[in-house]
């Protein structure tokens, strides 16, 4: 195993460059590149050999959570495929997308006036993951695709995942302060 830079997560975990990943071949090749470069083995090596081992270790770990998080695993394959995808400069226009994340971010902030907070809380969050369910379902057509313009498209939906991400980032936390007042 080679502590190569210019080879892509793909290449390092041998799988084939796609959005669509088999989390469970994902998985086992994390596992077996970990244990031949664990630092642990590398205990009565050199100084350089150790060195190396941490590196390949980080690589490794870095290619494994790009790999395993379809958000990141998108703007990957953007990046390898020369489209540079800025946050600045990536907002999305579609009215009733943002009409739908207001109206969510209110309902998250009456959770708690609601009768059952964690059971109104629970619809939201799971309202949230279908929604990003049916991005990651669209980001696997897109990417298939072979059109020009798709990287625009592709650039629009990632956009509109990371709103979700965040919202499921704010329900998370809204729901460890529910439990932290109940105890």
């Amino acid at each position: 195993m080679a502590a190569d830079p210019s080879t892509t997560h793909f290449e390092l975990f041998g799988l084939p460059r796609s959005f669509t990943v088999d989390s469970e071949l994902l998985d086992g090749r994390y596992r077996e590149l970990q244990r031949t470069v664990h630092p642990d083995r590398f205990v009565n090596a050199s100084d350089q050999q150790r060195r190396i081992s941490m590196q390949q270790a980080t690589q490794i770990n870095e290619g494994y959570q790009i790999l395993k998080d379809p958000l990141r695993r998108g703007r990957y394959l953007l990046e390898l495929d020369g489209y540079h995808f800025n946050d600045e400069h990536h907002t999305t226009s579609d009215v009733e997308f943002l009409m739908e994340q207001m109206e969510l971010r209110e309902s998250l902030g009456e959770v708690r006036e609601a009768d059952d907070a964690f059971a109104a809380l629970g619809l939201i969050m799971d309202r949230i993951r279908g929604d990003i369910d049916e991005r990651i379902a669209l980001l696997q057509k897109q990417f298939a695709d072979d059109s020009p313009e798709r990287f625009e498209r592709i650039a629009d939906t990632l956009t509109k995942m990371q709103f979700f991400r965040k919202l499921q980032e704010e329900a998370m936390e809204l729901e460890v302060t529910l439990e932290d007042e109940i105890s």
